[in-house]
């Protein structure tokens, strides 16, 4: 026998990319399955899926014209933005906009026509009308739903607030007639196509109505508020470039005509709106402007008079050159402030004491109110009647050119507000890309989704393998103080079930791998076990072999029979005896019937000629199967016959083979291990862990028995290379009706 070292050429925690590959390729078919699968139901969605349309249109914000002149060079002043977007924005998808759209549209009606699960939507949509208004004919005989072309326009619908967001079901009828019924069925009202019907506190006018009888429509009446919630949260407003006052609107919808509308809608009533409120603007503006010309006129009157009267007492003085000088710069400065006091005005209307534009403002106006209060002190040092003539003359000045700017202003204003086009126009209308639906996107939706699959697929064979962690390594078992006498591999003819075809068979032994496919690797791999065993055997106390393992499903009774049947093929005389009286399934490989076994002669109601027998087509093998299930089985191994059973029959057999229970889950191999001169486990590949193998190996050492070795069964080749196998097929496996024979 020889052992199997491994050797690492790095530390553990290095990654194996070999192991990972060898991983992959073995699990393959399982990450193809995964990945098609989800390949196909990808390509049935995209083509199945209701395909959603975007409706876009573009607006643009024009810098505001101010609404008094003085107003533009004070927004410079300030360094204000030309883009107003961000505040159009709020304006554009607000309440009041989107709420009328509502209202013209009809939206807070939500209406659908039911159609067939899964392909319903499909057909529909690929339903094409002779002449316009034609309806798809029913198909399968299912009348109730909408195979295309079918419509409803509801004009009005009132329903009581218990209906509120509540579905209800219009059933159409012949010659336009409808019924209307709740959710259980309960007919509401019934009506007919450009009549009101009212019942139960619902108030219905159908508009339109173009659908086989018996076709269902799905009609709900939601909350006008969250109707316009629900559309602010899907439209999209967005400005295209920083400051450049262009905007963007976007909707998505799977019907191209409603979000067109929609969008269409919106940009009309926020161009309205932004005429109006420019509109209303300018007549405020007008208001004030009219409102203090009256007062600037009786002013300028005033001053005309009193000048007039003062050069009269006066005779006439006349104003000297230097004084000329004075008074135009005081004119100039007193226009000035005449006209930031009216904006100042104007501005509190729309701005508190707070606002930057309105501290700028008087800001200004302190400027101006220290240049001329320095004026006022240079007309101090003239002459008394120089001084009293440039203050009348320059009262008379500004207030004529006071009155002339607000008569001008009063004409512009006048034309603006009977003018007024808005800041913001439509510059592409709402339009819907038919041809081109923004979702499903069929080939990135395939792509992410198969990728997407393949990678959950390897994630789950590498969950698998951290989760399982099922021995696969025959050296992992030698780690433990196990030496590894034969590694079995799992062959397509090892893992075929045979009971099924038992009623076939002339034979029962053909249950039996060694004599059916006596060149099979599973079959060389045994008969290796058996040359291993022939030279451990040597030094051991007596010819009895127990075979166990630690937990079920390890195929100790598939080893043991067919190791038997090779014992036996090489001139010795075998038994076999199935310990198992729980759940022994010995008698099922070898042939025959669990009764008349080992639980009957360890009570003494059958002595030992009767329990052996013979397996058919192996001269030199026989078997003692389980016997009746008695209610102790672990006390019937401890009662001193059983000793005396064994030391009975070590005598008349070269070589007795026990098949026992699993250790962890009784004590019968316990017991029975202190009879047994030689102790093997058998290790099933991928499902016993190294925890469970080493609990085993304990268990059986603290009852005082000694396992010699393991077993590695069911062993699948790896791609990742472990280990290797040295057996190769010399003959070729002999067909069921030659083992048979």
């Amino acid at each position: 026998m020889s052992t199997r070292q491994s050797f690492s050429a790095g530390r553990d925690d290095d990654i194996d990319l070999r192991a990972i590959v060898g991983t992959l390729l073995d699990h393959k078919w399982l990450i193809a399955g995964v990945t098609a699968f989800f390949f196909v139901a990808s390509v049935t969605y995209v083509v199945l899926a209701t395909p959603i349309y975007e409706a876009s249109a573009v607006v643009q914000v024009e810098q505001k014209i101010p609404s008094l002149p003085g107003l533009e060079d004070l927004s410079q002043t300030l360094g204000a933005s030309t883009s107003q977007a961000v505040t159009e924005i709020a304006l554009l998808t607000s309440r009041t906009v989107v709420g009328q759209a509502v209202d013209n549209l009809g939206l807070d009606v939500d209406i659908t026509v039911d159609r067939m699960p899964l392909v319903g939507g499909f057909v529909a949509r690929r339903f094409v009308p002779a002449a316009p208004g034609d309806v798809a004919p029913s198909r399968f005989g299912l009348a109730r739903y909408g195979w295309g072309g079918s419509r409803l326009d509801i004009f009005r619908l009132d329903v009581p607030a218990a209906l509120i967001e509540q579905p209800l079901h219009l059933v159409a009828g012949e010659g336009g007639a409808y019924t209307l019924q709740d959710d259980n069925g309960n007919e509401l009202l019934k009506g007919r196509v450009g009549r009101t019907a009212s019942a139960n506190g619902i108030v219905m006018e159908v508009k339109t109505l173009a659908a086989h009888p018996g076709t269902r429509f799905t009609v709900i009446r939601h909350s006008h508020l969250d109707t316009i919630a629900r559309l602010q949260d899907h439209l999209v407003a967005v400005e295209q470039g920083k400051d450049s006052g262009i905007i963007e609107l976007t909707y998505r919808s799977d019907d191209p005509l409603l979000a067109t509308r929609l969008l269409d809608q919106i940009s009309a009533l926020y161009v309205r709106q932004n005429v109006d409120r420019s509109s209303a603007e300018a007549a405020n503006s007008l208001a004030f402007v009219r409102a203090q010309l009256p007062k600037v006129r009786m002013e300028l009157e005033q001053a005309t008079v009193a000048m007039n009267t003062f050069q009269t007492q006066a005779h006439s003085v006349d104003i000297t050159l230097q004084t000329k000088g004075l008074l135009d710069q005081i004119v100039a400065s007193e226009t000035s402030l005449s006209q930031l006091r009216m904006q100042m005005s104007d501005m509190q209307h729309h701005f508190t004491p707070e606002h930057p534009a309105y501290k700028a403002l008087a800001q200004q106006i302190a400027q101006l109110e220290g240049q001329r209060n320095v004026l006022e002190k240079r007309v101090g040092v003239l002459p008394d009647t120089q001084q009293q003539l440039l203050r009348l003359a320059r009262d008379v000045q500004v207030s004529n050119q006071t009155y002339t700017s607000l008569l001008n202003q009063a004409q512009q204003l006048d034309i603006a507000r009977a003018g007024t086009v808005g800041n913001v126009r439509v510059i592409d209308d709402a339009a819907t890309n038919t041809a081109k639906p923004v979702w499903p996107r069929r080939l990135p939706v395939v792509v992410a989704s198969t990728t997407l699959a393949a990678l959950l697929a390897v994630g789950l064979v590498f969950l698998r393998q951290l989760v399982s962690r099922g021995t696969e390594d025959p050296a992992m078992i030698e780690r433990l103080g196990l030496p590894v006498y034969a590694s079995v591999p799992c062959t397509e003819l090892a893992r075929m079930p045979q009971p099924h075809n038992r009623r076939r068979r002339l034979n029962p032994a053909q249950e039996l791998l060694a004599l059916r496919y006596p060149g099979d690797l599973a079959t060389e791999a045994l008969r290796s076990l058996r040359t291993s065993l022939h030279f451990a055997r040597i030094e051991a106390r007596n010819n009895l072999l127990m075979i166990s393992s630690a937990g079920p499903s390890a195929g100790k009774t598939f080893v043991a029979s067919n190791l038997a049947v090779l014992v036996a093929q090489s001139g010795q005389r075998v038994l076999l005896i199935d310990a198992d009286m729980r759940k022994g399934s010995l008698h099922g490989m070898v042939g025959g019937r669990a009764e008349a076994g080992l639980s009957e002669l360890i009570s003494g109601q059958l002595d030992p000629p009767h329990a052996i027998r013979n397996v058919e087509g192996v001269p030199s093998l026989f078997f003692i199967a389980r016997g009746k299930i008695p209610p102790n089985p672990s006390e019937l191994l401890m009662h001193p016959r059983f000793a005396m059973l064994l030391e009975k029959l070590r005598a008349r057999f070269d070589l007795i083979i026990i098949d026992t229970p699993p250790i962890l889950a009784v004590t019968d191999a316990a017991v029975i291990g202190q009879h047994a001169g030689t102790s093997l486990m058998v290790v099933r590949f991928g499902v016993d862990q190294a925890r469970a193998i080493a609990l085993a190996k304990q268990r059986f050492e603290q009852n005082g028995v000694s396992i010699k070795g393991a077993v590695f069964n069911a062993v699948e080749k790896r791609s990742a290379g472990y280990y290797s196998y040295a057996y190769y097929t010399y003959a070729e496996p002999p067909t069921p009706t030659a083992a048979a024979v």
